[in-house]
């Protein structure tokens, strides 16, 4: 039975399947236009769900945070910190809570197009105990950014999954909630982050910390906090429990490319991502006090520019955990047409998965029964050692069987640890996926190096995981265009492109690095797939070589414009498989004022340079259109100097 509180739009449906438990859907904030507001920096968007009876058992709680562009403007520019809060509870004469449950980092939406649209995802189970009845939900912006042309549609979606609790909640307490400066001698964070003290509950038999913590700013000479790696210590009752770097690595994001600055790591976010929930379960000492304490790696800054750590962390007390044996699968990875696993699907082999041990004993092995609906199944014993909800990413053997249309994958838990499964509601999901494509042999991999082919190298692999081609860094040269034939018998196989960097065949900042291309063409020089060169660490392409190849699309065409920020010249490069008559406009920004205008009939295949030195220093807008039809629009900054040149 799924019940829907509001419309459930098909376009923000979440391709998976559960199986006899209950799903309630509730959308506080539905396709809202959400904007910043430049005087203040900070802009809140409320609304309201109903959410479950306090009396009805909750298994799990998703939260699905929907974007957009708006229909009547453009996506925005910046990556601005904002935060998903538990506003109030009870209705609108009910408890203040002002509890962060989510925090997301904006992308950089300069190039999205119209139709573009993105989803994550992330786990609230641990509000369980107050996500109940009338809530307010305030999704925050922050940001200075111009607010009457850009922007972002948002909807903030919660599943709730019914069924017994894999361990009763008792209490949440806040432990910390604010924006602490970081690296300030005259107001070290040390006298913030001070010890914070919980009574245990009697009932209670281990507390979870739940903490969502960030790096912000760029005080020198480190540029800290969001550009410097520090460590933090979790101090529980006066012991050490964890001490880990606050860094994240960006150039494998989910959301690539984007406009800005995307790739960078940075001190524990990424530009168009949700922060990463830590956390950490702790044994509780009954009838006493308990205090838990955070500190910072000492810093101190020489110039200060409001470096700042963002962090919020609670304490939940749990019941013991409701089962011994019980594992449950938390998602499928591979194959899905999920946006958030978009950089590894659609895929011909190997399924991803990800299980969890949600029983007090430690799972030690379960037996995985996967594959596509309508088709054979296949067995595959895990074994491991997990702990009490501890999670585990399983690559599965084998291929992917696949239709033309609309493909249902399955996967079931079974066993684990050789017992009976006591909760078996959530041993089994199945997604929706898109097949892999079909080529015929042999395909031609054109690959243009750019100024740093150190950095790169790339593999061809086959289902048994064997390199059937590749070729490595130091068997690169710079510039330098390689054309490999690869005669490959039916079967699938995995094309692996490595950027050791993580800044990829071409980067805006990195302009002394260059711009490379990688295509996959048939043997008769017709295009098949391009590759996106501002890839960060890299990309993978499975496909499969069959007796039955998918057609070659004559419309498929590669149109990139590089630099687009230059001192001097930009490089429009275009690759068609059906000659057309293409138009190159060059535009004012702001007022689109047609500055020059190029026309190409019959092109093919080509690489066009534009002077930009004739113009002011400013931005402009570079199009390329066939017919009616805008087939490109990039923006393009002419200035003084540019990154790294």
């Amino acid at each position: 039975m799924i019940r829907k509180f509001l419309l459930f739009l098909s376009w923000l449906a979440v391709p998976i399947i559960s199986f006899s438990q209950d799903t309630i859907r509730v959308f506080p904030l539905e396709k809202r236009v959400v904007v910043t507001d430049p005087s203040q920096g900070v802009k809140s968007h409320k609304g309201w769900g109903v959410f479950p009876k306090s009396e009805q058992p909750v298994r799990k709680i998703n939260m699905y945070v929907h974007f957009a562009c708006p229909d009547s403007m453009r996506c925005a520019d910046w990556d601005y910190a904002d935060h998903i809060v538990l506003e109030r509870v009870g209705g609108v004469n009910g408890e203040l809570k002002n509890w962060e449950i989510g925090s997301l980092i904006t992308p950089y939406g300069g190039f999205f197009s119209k139709d573009w649209q993105f989803t994550w995802q992330t786990d609230v189970t641990e509000f369980a105990l107050i996500l109940r009845d009338s809530c307010e939900i305030n999704y925050i912006h922050s940001g200075y950014e111009p607010n009457h042309d850009r922007g972002w549609l948002v909807t903030i979606e919660f599943e709730i999954i019914t069924g017994k609790p894999i361990a009763q909640p008792i209490s949440i307490t806040q432990i910390y909630h604010d924006i602490y400066e970081y690296g300030n001698d005259e107001n070290p964070i040390e006298e913030h982050l001070i010890p914070v003290t919980v009574k245990t509950d009697p009932r209670a038999d281990f507390g979870r910390l739940r903490t969502i913590q960030t790096g912000h700013g760029m005080d020198q000479p480190d540029n800290c906090a969001e550009f410097c790696k520090r460590y933090r210590e979790i101090w529980f009752n006066h012991e050490l429990v964890q001490k880990r770097d606050l860094w994240k690595k960006c150039g494998d994001n989910p959301l690539s490319p984007q406009a800005g600055t995307w790739l960078f790591d940075r001190a524990n976010w990424c530009p168009g991502d949700l922060v990463m929930i830590e956390r950490l379960d702790l044994p509780l000492k009954k009838g006493t006090d308990n205090t838990i304490l955070f500190k910072m790696e000492p810093y101190s800054a020489t110039v200060i520019n409001h470096g700042a750590q963002r962090i919020s962390a609670y304490l939940i007390q749990y019941e013991k955990p409701t089962s011994r044996y019980d594992v449950a699968v938390e998602d499928i990875m591979v194959p899905s047409t999920k946006t958030l696993y978009s950089r590894i699907n659609p895929a011909s082999m190997h399924p991803q998965i990800i299980i969890r041990n949600v029983g007090s004993e430690p799972l030690q092995k379960v037996k995985i029964i996967y594959g596509t609906v309508g088709q054979k199944m296949q067995e595959f014993l895990w074994r491991g050692n997990l702990g009490f909800d501890q999670l585990d990413t399983v690559i599965l053997p084998g291929i992917i069987e696949a239709t033309a249309l609309e493909n249902q994958f399955e996967v079931r838990l079974e066993k684990p640890n050789d017992k009976k499964d006591q909760y078996v509601l959530d041993n089994r999901m199945r997604s929706s996926f898109s097949a892999a494509p079909t080529h015929a042999s042999p395909l031609i991999f054109y690959f243009q190096t750019n100024q740093e082919p150190e950095h790169n190298s790339w593999r061809l692999l086959d289902v048994s995981g064997k390199t059937v081609y590749e070729k490595k860094s130091n068997e690169l040269k710079a510039q330098k265009v390689y054309t490999d034939t690869l005669y490959l018998a039916d079967g699938s196989y995995n094309l692996i492109f490595e950027d050791s960097q993580g800044d990829g065949l071409e980067f805006w900042f990195n302009r002394k690095g260059g711009k490379g291309e990688a295509r996959l063409l048939s043997v008769d020089n017709q295009l098949i797939k391009v590759f996106e060169s501002d890839c960060g660490s890299g990309w993978q392409y499975q496909f499969s070589i069959g007796q039955q190849p998918d057609a070659i699309d004559p419309a498929t065409k590669e149109i990139s414009i590089y630099p687009t920020r230059t001192s001097e010249f930009t490089t429009l490069s275009y690759f068609a498989n059906t000659p057309g008559d293409i138009h190159v406009r060059l535009l004012s920004d702001p007022g689109e004022e047609l500055l020059e205008e190029h026309f190409y009939p019959a092109l093919k295949q080509g690489y066009f340079r534009y002077d930009l030195t004739r113009f002011p220093y400013g931005r402009f807008f570079l199009t390329v259109s066939q017919g009616d039809q805008e087939l490109v629009r990039r923006r393009v900054r002419f200035e003084m100097s540019s990154p790294k040149e």
